[in-house]
């Protein structure tokens, strides 16, 4: 009889919590936005934070709030971004994909050390150590810190810096996160000239610690027909806004510091058939590399032609093609 009454009393107090869970669960309800889970079913799943939310779930949550673009994940990219769109009904605006970029070219053989260090292999370690072993203390100290962060294995030390393979990477931010002398930048994906350089140093000093570094010459501000390039904290600085390509200055910098293969320079012919002497062409090129009056064919002098290929994009005729 006793067993029959606890059992009894455990059963009503059960059903009296449970009616008790019940009302409360729909009294205090949250509400969860059904468009969340929508968005976390196409989000990569990678919760990196580089996005600069709290994980794919905090991202989530604030493209539905209207914190953050639909386009606002780095890993997914383009595609993710679509797809986002499309949850809530508006378009993704397809930007060009940004990549990390490791502005240093202190190589084993180019940067000079000042003492050997045999620390733990860890870049905020060494850094503490007198700025690190390196002369030049604004240079990569190549131990891998920024390496072991990237969970796309974008990263890979090659001859004593960090080399950033810009197909893998997402633009995440977890390299420049942990990079202890900030030389981690973010660029168009389609951005070839680069300063590869971040010392804040003159010439002199910059000469005896590294053979790669910007020694402030001047020289590439001189060679650049658009004013795409300024000095900055001692060291010349490329607008990406403004830069065409033309990579004169990097056939023009002593130290060679400055990224772009200009092998991979066409210069350009004009398709005398097609050309009608409308003279936009000339007036376009800066380097004076096209000749003719107006109603006149138009000729491009090849050695002064540099390939920026400004004037096929201003063409009305279409008549400008790659050599």
């Amino acid at each position: 009889m006793v067993i029959l009454t606890a059992v009894l009393v455990l059963g009503i107090m059960g059903l009296i919590f449970g009616i008790v869970l019940d009302f409360a669960s729909k009294k205090f309800a949250v509400e969860v936005d059904e468009r969340v889970e929508a968005i976390l079913g196409v989000l990569p799943g990678a919760n990196c934070g580089g996005c600069g939310f709290p994980g794919c779930g905090g991202l989530a949550n604030a493209i539905v709030e209207g914190n953050a673009p639909v386009n606002g994940c780095p890993v997914g990219g383009a595609d993710v971004g679509a797809k986002v769109g499309e949850i809530m009904g508006i378009s993704a605006e397809a930007g060009e994909k940004q990549v990390a970029k490791v502005i240093c070219k202190g190589t084993c053989s180019s940067a000079k050390d000042k003492y050997e260090y045999e620390g733990i292999s860890d870049c905020r370690a060494a850094n503490v150590l007198n700025s690190g072993a390196k002369m030049c203390k604004f240079g990569c100290l190549g131990l891998g810190t920024c390496k072991d962060a990237c969970k796309f294995d974008a990263i890979s030390i090659v001859d004593g810096i960090a080399v950033i393979d810009e197909e893998k990477c997402v633009n995440c931010g977890k390299c420049k996160e942990v990079c202890p002398k900030g030389i981690i930048i973010t660029k168009p994906e389609s951005q070839e000239v680069v300063v590869e350089c971040n010392s804040k140093e003159f010439g002199k000093a910059v000469k005896e610690k590294c053979t790669a570094g910007c020694i402030g010459c001047g020289m590439c501000v001189k060679a650049c027909k658009f004013d795409a390039i300024i000095f900055e904290d001692k060291i010349a600085k490329i607008d990406p806004n403004k830069c065409v390509g033309c990579m004169q200055c990097v056939a023009k910098c002593p130290t060679k510091v400055i990224s772009g293969d200009i092998t991979k320079k066409k210069k350009v012919t004009i398709d005398q058939e097609l050309c009608v002497g409308c003279t936009v062409c000339k007036k376009q090129c800066k380097f004076d590399a096209i000749e003719g009056e107006l109603k006149e064919k138009h000729k491009v002098d090849a050695d002064k032609c540099v390939g920026c290929h400004l004037c096929m994009e201003k063409c009305p005729k279409k008549a400008i093609k790659i050599l």
